[in-house]
């Protein structure tokens, strides 16, 4: 606002007068500042993305569709696998998914199909700490603890663990907030919200409601589920097939990054700049043959149209516009409406103008960057450096193949899979520093145990946590995949496909890693060994 002054009198003949206590320079810079705003000045829409309200709907409805069937997934789960206690953590699951909500409209933010995708994801995520915490309640139990002392230090040893994997996440996802754009900072505040509520009823509710039944039930015994997916003890020898596995996943990490240059991503209009517009026949179904004909009749080139969704709806994409002039991607747009208005209604469109698309993409880059930095940062300073660089390998690796599966799918390339990747980095990361929190306890308590030995421990001693943890993860996003709707399928399934990846690198690449790096010196390491055995033999 320049000036705000009082109206006295109608304005006549398109001239009036303002008056107050004006010196000559002020009055000068008025007049100035007036005369500017009067002059002409053009907008160009460089990026515009409108949705219908029938699109609108229909995404609302396949949210709630996925999150009751991921939710209803998850609570099934839980309740075979851990039976009493598995209710305790779905009691918690719902008063999380409630906080989440009561902060959302707290904050007044706007809930897009990606904030509901990140609400679904921590679903599946959320019972990580109530996983983590009864499997050490279970171990403690093992070890010759009653059940009041299993209980006790199960959610206090278990503390360390929690924090240091969803901060990891965390990280990601406040990387996310910042270099991300609307949809993707959707996505990153559900996400971050749900981490940090997640924390708080692991340690609050969750310890309030099992504090309450030892008081009244004072049980003999640690309730057991009905199902259990691998066995209390294991004995799998990770490291005795390390090298096998380092070879195998360098191979397929140089055949990911070949694909990548020899064939390349599908980039969507996010990095390439240009139009996508989803249609839907008003009758019968969508002729994709005919949409294209009549676009090319009205003279729009680059034209892609392919069935998406339903047989009644169509995808069409146009190539950016760049030499005839600023506006050409409006007129485009506006071509493309009038001329498919009459048999087809317009349910989304996405204007990208190739200086944001450039800008997109340096973004993207920098914000994979950052996150792995951040987490390198946070891992170096909560442990060692050889677990640093063993997790960001780790990553690293996870980031490559799901580029690898990208490139071999033919899946979309475009903002929300940046935020898929960033948040399998955190879901990767926050697998790995599960194990590695154990790997440095267990080198506390056996300082002579040979470090292969003790590694295939640590792996051991997590292998329930994270299939479970990897479990409910991957039954939440596949609700998702089967009925989030097709906007976000690509999202989904790098997602799916994560989730894998990063459980497989936790246990035989980050693990391993820390023999490679010498987290005990080869000297010692033998030394230990030695006297090691020499115990045994004694035994």
């Amino acid at each position: 606002m320049i000036s705000a002054p009082q109206i006295r009198e109608p304005i006549l003949g398109g001239t009036g007068q303002i008056s107050g206590n004006f010196t000559p320079q002020s009055a000068n810079d008025l007049a100035v500042l007036l005369r500017a705003g009067a002059l002409p000045a053009t907008l160009t829409v460089i990026e515009e993305r409108t949705v219908g309200p029938g699109l609108g709907q229909d995404s609302i409805q396949a949210g709630k569709m996925s999150a009751i069937v991921g939710s209803a997934l998850v609570v099934v789960f839980m309740v075979a696998a851990y039976g009493f206690l598995g209710w305790l953590a779905n009691v918690a699951l719902v008063a999380n998914v409630a906080m989440i909500v009561a902060i959302l409209s707290l904050v007044g933010a706007t809930l897009t199909l990606p904030g509901i995708a990140g609400i679904v994801l921590t679903l599946g995520m959320a019972v990580d700490s109530n996983v983590l915490i009864y499997e050490r309640i279970r171990e403690e139990r093992r070890d010759g603890r009653s059940v009041l002392q299993a209980f006790d230090l199960g959610f206090q040893r278990a503390l360390a663990t929690i924090l240091d994997s969803n901060i990891t996440t965390l990280i990601a996802a406040v990387v996310l907030f910042f270099l991300g754009s609307g949809p993707v900072r959707g996505f990153a505040v559900t996400l971050a919200i749900g981490i940090l509520t997640t924390i708080f009823t692991a340690f609050t509710l969750t310890r309030w409601m099992s504090a309450e039944w030892l008081r009244r039930r004072r049980p003999k015994e640690v309730p057991r589920g009905y199902i259990r997916l691998v066995p209390e003890v294991t004995h799998i020898p990770f490291m005795r097939v390390r090298l096998q596995v380092f070879v195998l996943s360098i191979c397929l990490c140089v055949a990911s990054v070949f694909l990548l240059f020899t064939k390349g991503l599908n980039f969507g209009i996010d990095f390439t700049g240009g139009t996508i517009m989803e249609v839907r026949a008003k009758s019968g179904e969508a002729d994709v043959g005919d949409i294209r004909t009549r676009l090319s009749q009205a003279g729009i080139e680059e034209i892609q149209v392919q069935g998406f969704g339903d047989l009644s709806d169509a995808l069409i994409r146009i190539g950016a516009v760049e030499d005839t002039g600023d506006n050409a991607g409006n007129i485009v747009v506006q071509k493309a409406q009038e001329t498919l208005s009459a048999d087809y209604d317009i349910r989304r469109t996405e204007l990208v103008g190739p200086t944001v698309s450039s800008e997109l993409a340096w973004a993207a880059i920098l914000g994979v960057l950052a996150a792995l930095a951040g987490i390198l940062v946070y891992v170096w300073v909560r442990f060692e450096w050889q677990f640093a660089i063993g997790a960001i390998i780790s990553t690293v690796n996870d980031v490559i193949l799901t580029l690898g599966f990208l490139v071999v799918t033919q899946l979309q390339f475009d903002l929300s899979t940046v935020a898929a990747i960033l948040t399998i980095v955190g879901y990767s990361l926050n697998d790995t520093v599960v194990i590695y929190d154990r790997v440095r306890e267990n080198l506390r308590r056996f300082k002579k145990m040979p470090l292969g030995q003790l590694l295939d421990l640590s792996d051991n001693e997590m292998l329930a946590r994270t299939t479970m943890t990897s479990v409910t993860t991957f039954l939440a996003l596949l609700a998702l995949f089967l009925l989030g709707g097709e906007v976000i399928r690509s999202f989904v399934a790098s997602m799916l496909f994560g989730v894998f990846i990063g459980t497989f690198s936790s246990i035989f690449i980050a693990a391993p890693i820390l023999i490679l790096f010498h987290l005990r010196p080869a000297s010692k390491e033998a030394m230990d060994a030695a006297e090691h055995t020499a115990q045994l033999a004694a035994k």
